[in-house]
């Protein structure tokens, strides 16, 4: 049974060094050590519902190409034809009609990656199709999400996720469905987006209103180290909801009722997922590093499909609470970004509030090698 506590952190604890937001030399390393080599959370089974649809991922500077296949399984097929490289798809999302076929020279592949077609190569010695398949990354799929793993020879995903496997089972995450998604585009380095989202000692100043809902000081926290980090924090008023008014007119999600209906919970998953769990809905945050001061996230609100399908339903009383809570805490996290650009800067100490932050910088120094 999970057992939740307050954070705290060690003597002499302190925020990282200066370049580890702004070397560039560090974050090739991190795309190298860490995007690499993890699973990356890249978006949900729902996107691609039949055979041939697909979206389009950028991951460590490769392009992948996330399809449905005929046989219903999904794959991650690098985007690069086996013939000169050619990157074959552009389009970010769409729907194969059955083949995937390579705009330069017409090499064609089925969705599953097997070579089918190379025009005009029936003479050429030694050829063989079946030598030419489009290149894979790994994929697993959990909660409805889907997972890439970039890595020759990846952790196996039930391994690597085992603290996580079976622990939102009564959100039944994997039923719900994305009913709004919003994209912010951060002038930050993509650790602070996280370093952010895992404390609230910032809450009373930066988020009145969602103070006013759950106490700053109320979280507990049942994971506390290694790669998954977060609990829960406790609704101010019993029947309280994070939404703009306070109150909720969406049901709770099935299997979630006696205390949990006043609590929420928040997971940061390194490195790339954010997940919110609320009694009524449930949000994923996706930070996407794009260079060392800038990061794009994906935002999305997923509810149940029967809530979706009412007359009149209005996902805004959540989104809007949540969209102008991101908006805060987006600026101080690139007031944070200026502020350790400065030469003046010195990393400074934690304070117990801030425990899981310093958990985060032990796991990422010893992901890096530091």
């Amino acid at each position: 049974m999970a057992v939740f506590t307050k954070t705290s952190v060690p003597t002499g604890a302190r925020t990282l060094p200066r370049e580890y937001y702004l070397s560039p030399e560090i974050f090739a390393r991190e795309a190298e050590r860490i995007f690499a080599q993890r699973w990356l959370f890249i978006g949900r089974e729902e996107q691609i519902p039949n055979a041939g649809d697909y979206f389009l991922a950028d991951v460590a500077g490769e392009s992948l190409i996330i399809v449905r296949g005929q046989d219903g399984q999904i794959r991650a097929l690098y985007n690069v034809c086996r013939h000169r490289g050619t990157r074959m798809c552009t389009e970010t999302q769409g729907k194969f009609l059955g083949s995937i076929m390579c705009p330069y020279h017409a090499w064609t592949y089925a969705l599953d990656g097997r070579l089918t077609a190379a025009r005009n190569m029936d003479g050429v010695p030694d050829f063989e199709k079946e030598l030419y398949p489009l290149k894979t990354a790994s994929l697993a799929t959990w909660e409805g999400f889907i997972f890439i793993n970039l890595a020759d020879t990846p952790e196996p995903f039930e391994r690597a996720f085992a603290p996580l496997i079976g622990r939102f089972e009564r959100w039944h995450i994997g039923d719900l469905r994305v009913a709004k998604t919003i994209t912010y585009d951060l002038k930050c380095n993509w650790k602070l987006v996280i370093q952010n989202y895992s404390e609230c000692y910032h809450c009373p100043l930066v988020h009145p209103a969602l103070d006013k809902l759950t106490p700053f000081d109320s979280g507990r926290n049942d994971l506390g180290e290694g790669p998954f980090l977060g609990g829960y924090m406790t609704m101010r008023t019993s029947g309280m909801r994070m939404t703009m008014s306070g109150t909720s007119d969406y049901p709770s999600l099935p299997g979630v009722d006696g205390e949990e209906l006043d609590h929420v919970y928040y997971y940061a998953i390194f490195p790339s997922m954010l997940l919110s769990l609320e009694p009524d809905y449930v949000m994923v945050h996706r930070p996407i590093p794009i260079s060392v001061d800038r990061t794009i996230i994906v935002c999305q609100w997923l509810f149940q499909p029967s809530t979706i399908a009412k007359p009149g339903f209005d996902p805004s009383n959540a989104v809007d609470f949540w969209d102008m809570t991101n908006r805060q805490d987006w600026h101080v996290c690139e007031l944070s970004q200026l502020g350790i650009s400065s030469r003046s800067y010195t990393p400074g100490p934690y304070a117990n509030q801030e425990g899981l932050l310093h958990q985060f910088d032990r796991y990422y120094r010893s992901a890096m090698g530091f």
